[in-house]
């Protein structure tokens, strides 16, 4: 798997101060894409397990209150990414949001999307639509897209909206 960037502090991508990690790779060719170079899954750097300390060390600092995956589409990447993120968590406890192109339910068909579903707290789902851009909007680009708490959706097998969004 290869990443475009890492932000030990981003504030643009979930509430508070995160650390976000853009993977590279995409196949949606979503219009106006607001990262068009990480569609190609060869754009970037290797992941490597100090890639992964790396980001267990920015996310032990106290002022970091979590994770954001992007991209690219970071479903693409659901093996490594499954693999990477049950790494983070059995070090640090804090909430891990994922961005996709994807709906939750067509994510929730495929074993291995679903099992990366499984291992984060919040999905923003769905395709960035141009003609439904709302720069209003908290954490996401357009009107379509949903902030889904996961595991209240898996265990209720219905969409359940993050509460406050």
């Amino acid at each position: 798997m290869n990443y475009g960037q890492i932000r030990k502090y981003d504030i643009a991508n979930g509430p508070g101060i995160r650390t976000s990690i853009f993977v590279t790779g995409c196949s949606l060719n979503c219009k106006n894409c607001f990262n068009k170079e990480y569609q190609d899954p060869n754009f970037g750097e290797k992941w490597t397990d100090e890639t992964t300390k790396e980001i267990i060390d920015y996310l032990l600092k106290d002022e970091v209150a979590g994770l954001t995956i992007l991209g690219g589409e970071p479903f693409e990447s659901a093996k490594d990414l499954t693999t990477i993120v049950i790494d983070i968590k059995n070090k640090i406890d804090k909430p891990i949001w994922i961005y996709s192109g994807y709906t939750f339910e067509k994510l929730i068909e495929n074993s291995t999307y679903k099992k990366l579903l499984e291992v984060v707290e919040v999905l923003v789902d769905g395709p960035f639509i141009e003609e439904k851009k709302d720069l209003k909007l908290k954490f996401r680009g357009s009107a379509n897209q949903r902030i889904i708490d996961v595991k209240e959706s898996l265990a209720n097998n219905s969409i359940i909206l993050l509460n406050g969004y």
